[in-house]
């Protein structure tokens, strides 16, 4: 074999740092392990959309659903997010199932850009935004958040649109600060996309997972309508990471271009999955409500803990992802922290660089993710107490 073995795209990116911190962690330590790394709960979903999904097999719908999504889950987003959006919205033109918003996020990218487009894209980041730029031929353009409350220099933002810019990916509530834009910001970012025509691609995953503030959808703001496409998806919301059904909500122009791509690129997601994905969506208000204040649990047992043991972190507004400064530690950078971590204490987390365009930004930081039991939090925050000054004060 000769000496390139992989493609100039592939060499451009690494492997997943969460999903390699997971690996790792459980490689040593087994069922020890605490994964505060990777976003998926150790707890069970509802009941009834496991039975959901047995009834779906039971019932025979076994073999391929139509390709862009069945026809029953179309039609139950589609009453879902219509009031939503303020609209109705037609589940034969406008919505697209996908194998998880992940391939919800690169089937936009490749259906809607061409090699040489411009992607402006918010820092830090989630991993994938990157490397599905890449693939589809696009260049990231990436303008920084600002700590503390990471706020958009709208300057800065301004100058990152060009004749080049065809889209910019909004993601909120956001991974892995915990942001939650407000009207404001989806404003500027919605005058920026009108004045320059550009697409906006809105990772909306953690639309239910608010604590302060309030969850917008761009495509509501005026003039945002013919030119958003909406992800999300069951994997947060109804903890399922593992069925991998997502969505994209999209004006019919663009909807075409996703199809195409997606037809070709996974033909489609499960089929019982799918429906029993329509069974969760009609789950009734009080299921959310529940949600959210069990994860608020989560959040201020996670946070009052580490900021107990010496990281610096505020609560987030959003999602389930705490950023902790680890500056007071006193370790090499975020790497060397997090592998310290995982060897020594069967922890595992995800190290701030990862997240940020120039590494640099994230050296001292580590995210934590909370979908976890709140006895697991305890014990991961018991494991990482010799962590705390005084610990290591006594320790010499």
């Amino acid at each position: 074999m000769g000496e390139r073995h992989i493609s100039a795209k592939a060499g451009q990116f690494t492997e997943s740092v969460i999903r390699e911190m997971t690996r790792r962690c459980v490689e040593l330590h087994g069922a020890g392990a605490v994964n505060f790394a990777q976003g998926f709960p150790d707890f069970d979903p509802p009941a009834e959309l496991v039975e959901a999904a047995a009834r779906a097999m039971r019932d025979g719908y076994n073999q391929y659903a139509t390709t862009w999504g069945a026809p029953e889950l179309r039609e139950a987003i589609a009453s879902c997010y219509g009031p939503l959006f303020g609209r109705e919205i037609d589940p034969a033109r406008e919505i697209t199932v996908t194998c998880g918003s992940t391939e919800a996020m690169i089937a936009a990218m490749l259906g809607l850009l061409d090699p040489g487009d411009e992607v402006v894209v918010f820092s830090p980041f989630y991993e994938n935004y990157g490397p599905d730029c890449i693939l589809s031929g696009a260049s990231p353009h990436y303008v920084t958040l600002h700590e503390p409350d990471f706020r958009i220099d709208p300057e800065e933002l301004a100058a990152a649109f060009n004749p080049r810019t065809r889209a910019i990916v909004v993601n909120t509530p956001n991974n892995p600060t915990g942001k939650v834009y407000t009207r404001a910001e989806l404003e500027m970012i919605a005058d920026l996309c009108m004045r320059h025509d550009v697409i906006a691609i809105t990772d909306e995953i953690y639309e239910h997972l608010v604590y302060e503030g309030e969850h917008i959808r761009l495509a509501t703001v005026p003039g945002m309508a013919d030119r958003t496409v909406t992800i999300s998806g069951i994997s947060k919301t109804y903890s399922l990471t593992g069925w991998r059904v997502g969505w994209l909500i999209a004006p019919p122009l663009l909807t075409d271009g996703i199809r195409k791509v997606h037809d070709f690129l996974t033909v489609g997601a499960a089929h019982p999955l799918q429906i029993a994905s329509a069974a969760a969506l009609a789950l009734p208000a009080a299921y959310y409500t529940r949600f959210v204040d069990d994860y608020r649990a989560r959040r201020d047992l996670l946070v009052e803990g580490l900021q107990a043991l010496g990281f610096g972190c505020e609560a987030p507004a959003g999602a389930y992802y705490v950023m902790a400064d680890i500056s007071g530690f006193g370790y090499a950078d975020d790497f060397t922290f997090a592998n310290h971590m995982i060897e020594h204490l069967g922890v595992a987390t995800v190290p701030g660089s990862s997240f940020f365009h120039e590494p640099g930004l994230g050296v001292n930081r580590i995210r934590f993710s909370y979908p976890k039991k709140l006895e697991t939090i305890r014990r991961g925050l018991e494991q990482l107490r010799v962590l705390a000054p005084s610990a290591i004060g006594s320790n010499g």
